[in-house]
């Protein structure tokens, strides 16, 4: 696999590269049919999302099921959208954190032995990441270190498994890990807490997923997971969700209160500089926040591909934003080479 061009070489500028770009695995869907817990699962899911909402994904997702599979039709769509290289994860509904030990390992084994295999049809143009089971700590360490023996960058992770945080001291030994080896975290929620109150007009997405975003990173932050880890290299999508641009109030509380502020030992935005988001906020005037309170270091190009709460030409997107031409380069592919790039 060629590496990643360093992007302060001038005579090789960065790729555009997109870390937000997911692969479907029918063979996890296949593994976990009919097995106990995954009708209950996919019951609480259709509580949050509702009828309408599953009735409109059904028909959109079938229809994305070739950009999802078959990797000449992805790189088409690249090529279409100016994107030179994609960081490729799997579909958060393939977390499956219901799962027990046994289920667990089979998902995330499959998940990281099928992912490495698509960007290996494709290795100037593909990098992928795996998933561990944030239900069963006790073995996420393992299932990181088989991505990372399978060429994996790192892995995906939703907001929070069933009753725990991403703050559960539980987790220490991932945050360890994954710090120690420079593995990538990218952090994509799958469903929201609150339930039933986002079940119509698709709020579930368009307000659960950025709820969430802004839940872990919070959790992250207050806990002092990031003080412990400074290196840690967790991605957060669709632009950190809230955080960032709220960040204030999170300023104010750990200020103000001495519960705020027992667990961290700095103010929470400073820690917005630790982490890294991509550029996916469906808004000009958002995505120059971001890269303000964030630095234009730690915003990379992401578009969701394929699915349709993502962005046909995010190229485009950041062009809009305005940034100035260093900062836009950045975004574009110069920060995601950097931190992406083996070493």
């Amino acid at each position: 696999m060629t590496a990643l061009p360093s992007s302060g070489a001038a005579a090789h500028p960065a790729p555009t590269i997109d870390v937000h770009a997911h692969v479907l695995l029918p063979e996890i869907d296949a593994l976990v049919a009919g097995l106990p817990g995954h009708d209950e699962a996919r019951a609480l899911d259709a509580r949050r999302n509702g009828a309408e909402a599953l009735a409109v994904s059904g028909p959109m997702v079938r229809e994305r099921i070739p950009a999802l599979t078959d990797v000449a039709v992805r790189l088409a769509a690249m090529d279409r959208q100016g994107v030179d290289v994609q960081l490729v994860s799997p579909s958060p509904s393939h977390y499956h954190y219901w799962a027990d030990e046994a289920t667990a390992e089979k998902v995330w084994r499959m998940a990281n032995e099928a992912t490495a295999a698509l960007c290996a049809a494709a290795p100037e143009r593909l990098r992928g990441l795996g998933l561990v089971p944030l239900q069963h700590p006790d073995l996420v360490v393992e299932a990181l270190d088989d991505a990372l023996g399978r060429g994996l960058l790192g892995v995906e992770i939703s907001s929070h498994a069933p009753g725990r945080e991403l703050s559960d001291p539980a987790y220490e030994p991932l945050w360890a890990r994954a710090e120690e080896s420079g593995a990538v975290l990218f952090l994509h929620p799958f469903g929201c807490t609150l339930d039933e109150r986002l079940d119509r007009w698709y709020l579930s997405n368009t307000v659960g997923q950025p709820t969430e975003n802004a839940v872990a990173l919070s959790h992250l932050i207050f806990s002092g997971v990031l003080d412990r880890h400074p290196a840690l290299k967790v991605l957060a999508a669709h632009g950190g969700g809230y955080l960032p641009t709220h960040i204030g109030r999170s300023d104010h509380a750990w200020s103000a209160r001495s519960d705020a502020g027992a667990g961290c030992a700095h103010l929470p935005s400073s820690y917005l500089k630790r982490l890294y988001f991509d550029s996916l906020v469906h808004d000009p005037h958002v995505l120059r926040e971001l890269v303000r309170v964030a630095g234009a270091d730690r915003v990379l190009l992401g578009s969701d591909f394929p699915f349709d709460m993502g962005s046909a030409d995010p190229v485009g997107d950041l062009r809009a934003a305005r940034l100035s031409d260093a900062d836009l380069h950045a975004v574009r592919g110069g920060n995601a080479a950097a931190l992406l790039r083996k070493d």
